[in-house]
């Protein structure tokens, strides 16, 4: 027979030795059990058909995979492989008996009796040892010492089964679950390995009082679901809150699989489980596909967005990475962390501010990128708001350099990140953005030789300057957090999500033409009120807003709208191929026109001439609602 044992993995060789012998044990038990007192009648029948069985078993069980598998996780799968083998072998060797002896000395029952010994001593010392293992028959945990917490959980799914094992394996994890609540009303009154479920979370209220009823009142809600929109986390935080319970979540799942199951950690709601949503289901061979073996820049390489680019960027084999930034800081920060995470990534950390066409192109012309990822930016609108020829020269006419550079240099296609701010603009920050925007577009329209990609999106959590981190450093100093509104609203995002849709976007506009001059847009879902975000972070932090810590309002700051949009009412969105990116078709300039009055606007802002170079601003952004052209009219 042509074929070797040399793939069987170490332990393997334990059960197959194991096996073998169950084989030739299970043969004479058949025998035995089929006739009784006259087994010793037929041991020329033993002699002959126990090497033969235990031999093709070799070669059966071999050739099955049934070595592949670890006892430790024993599953239904390794049943299922058992039960294909165990038959396979059953019909073989009837098979060779029949044309060795026509069964003649052989009781044709046996083959059949066999086949159930054989499927009991294969199958059950790998559950047993996986019981074992689990520490389901080891009374242990009933006299451990870690004191345990009542604790109910939300949801009766995947991550539910898996904290339940891992409870089950490891006794000092310090949870007791009193009971699961479902989101679907068909599954109360089922259990989950002996836990019961006990209704749905519309009785949440009348589940808790039942429990204290019976002195099983739970100290802790833990959701085990991790593709809950915040909206839904929000109102159950609302409702934990509301009857005294504290709520808590487990990792997610991927985090779970993926980790030490036996050490899972429960954890505190955080602010990105209030303003999360369900994470899209991404096809992660896209982004690889267009990346793998290319070379590629990012700019503003250290910022919050820029940063994340990069972290994916390096996960999808890229041949090299150029890593572009002003800040000397931000650029080593971000240039150490991929000499960690990735050491044999080929890697430059290049200091440059993108308003140098010369140092750009030098760049360009020595490295000859073949992607691009433009993230550089002044963002802050305030900050922009009073120092106005700063945030043009960066945003508008940095970003010129940055495209020209691409279409001198043949790089094949550059993504440009944008912002919600840039649609109906009231600051000099989304106005400049615009014009980046607009440039963009018109250059894709033109086919330069290099494909345009412009991607906009809303807020990102825990980004340089955004609420979020503001609220944290003002709960650490004790209060108040300020709100400019109590009406202001905006959307939020994950910086990972909102990367991971960028590079989504960069393959859809790779493979789409009608996407030429277009700007993808992010779907944001719905906007968040920064009040109630206050409110919530204060109670995540164990406090009571307005009584432990204050909430103060400080009006709009300069350039700041109430409520933030995403599309403009000429640009109507449309559907893409990919979920949770939308379409915007906005007007597109004339490249050469647009050229030109750049030309215009920077050498405004290079003579520092701030009300000239506004002037053109708004000659290209009419829409553009500054304070500056209403004091002027």
């Amino acid at each position: 027979m042509a074929f070797t044992f040399s793939k069987i993995p170490g332990r393997g060789w334990v059960a197959l030795f194991h096996d073998l012998l169950m084989t030739a044990v299970s043969f004479n038990v058949a025998l035995y059990l089929r006739l009784g007192n006259d087994f010793h009648n037929y041991l020329e029948v033993v002699r002959t058909g126990t090497p033969i069985l235990v031999i093709l078993a070799a070669a059966v069980f071999y050739l099955m995979g049934l070595y592949k598998g670890i006892w430790r996780y024993a599953s239904m799968r390794d049943l299922i492989a058992i039960t294909k083998s165990a038959s396979i072998l059953i019909l073989i060797f009837a098979l060779v008996m029949f044309m060795t002896t026509r069964l003649e000395a052989l009781p044709r029952s046996v083959p059949v009796i066999n086949w159930f010994v054989l499927m009991a001593l294969l199958g059950a010392p790998r559950f047993i040892y996986r019981m074992l293992k689990d520490r389901r028959l080891d009374l242990s945990h009933l006299v451990s010492e870690t004191p345990r917490i009542p604790a109910l959980l939300i949801g009766a799914s995947d991550g539910a089964d898996l904290f339940l094992r891992a409870i089950e394996r490891n006794p000092n994890i310090p949870y007791q679950p009193v009971g699961l609540v479902a989101e679907k009303k068909s599954r109360a009154g089922l259990d989950m390995l002996g836990v019961p479920v006990l209704g749905t979370l519309d009785e949440l209220p009348d589940i808790i009082a039942s429990l204290a009823k019976k002195n099983k009142k739970p100290q802790r809600l833990i959701l085990t679901k991790d593709d809950w929109p915040g909206e839904k986390v929000r109102k159950l935080l609302a409702l934990a809150d509301e009857l005294g319970v504290p709520l808590s979540r487990l990792p997610k799942m991927t985090d779970l699989r993926s980790g030490q199951v036996d050490q899972i950690e429960v954890r505190p709601i955080d602010v990105e489980d209030l303003l999360g949503r369900p994470q899209k289901a991404l096809d992660k061979s896209l982004p690889k596909d267009l990346i793998s073996g290319k070379k590629v820049l990012v700019t503003g390489a250290g910022g919050s967005i820029g940063s994340e680019l990069v972290r994916q960027i390096c996960s999808f084999d890229p041949c090299e990475i150029l890593l572009l930034e002003a800040s000397e800081y931000a650029l080593y920060t971000i240039d150490m962390e991929v000499s960690r995470t990735f050491p044999d990534l080929k890697r430059q950390a290049l200091i440059c501010n993108i308003r140098d066409r010369y140092r750009l192109n030098d760049i360009f012309e020595t490295n000859k990128p073949d992607l691009v990822f433009h993230a550089a930016a002044l963002k802050h609108v305030p900050l922009v708001e009073e120092n106005p020829v700063e945030g043009i020269l960066t945003n508008a006419i940095g970003t010129r350099n940055v495209a020209d550079a691409c279409v001198a240099h043949g790089v094949q296609a550059m993504v440009q990140i944008s912002t919600d701010k840039a649609v109906n603009p009231t600051n000099i920050m989304g106005a400049s953005k615009r014009i980046a925007e607009s440039y963009a577009q018109a250059l894709d329209i033109k086919k330069a030789g290099c494909r345009f990609t412009t991607v906009r999106f809303g807020n990102v959590l825990g980004s340089t300057g955004s609420v979020v981190p503001l609220f944290e450093k003002q709960l650490r100093a004790g209060g108040p957090l300020t709100v400019t509104d109590k009406e202001m609203n905006r959307f939020f995002m994950t910086v990972r999500e909102a990367v991971e849709l960028v590079l989504q976007a960069a393959v859809l506009a790779q493979k789409d033409n009608v996407l030429d001059g277009k700007i993808c847009v992010l779907d944001m879902g719905e906007p968040v009120k920064i009040l109630h975000l206050a409110e919530q972070m204060i109670k995540l932090s164990g406090l009571q807003p307005y009584q432990d810590i204050d909430i103060q309002f400080t009006g709009l700051r300069p350039g700041e709208k109430l409520y933030e949009e995403i599309f403009h009412g000429d640009e109507p969105p449309t559907p893409s191929t990919q979920e949770g990116i939308l379409i915007a078709t906005p007007r597109v300039l004339d490249v050469d026109m647009l050229a030109q009055t750049l030309d215009r606007i920077e050498t405004k802002c290079r003579n520092r001439d701030t009300i000239a170079a506004l002037y053109v601003v708004k000659e290209l952004v009419p829409e553009l609602d500054h304070p500056f052209f209403k004091e002027q009219a």
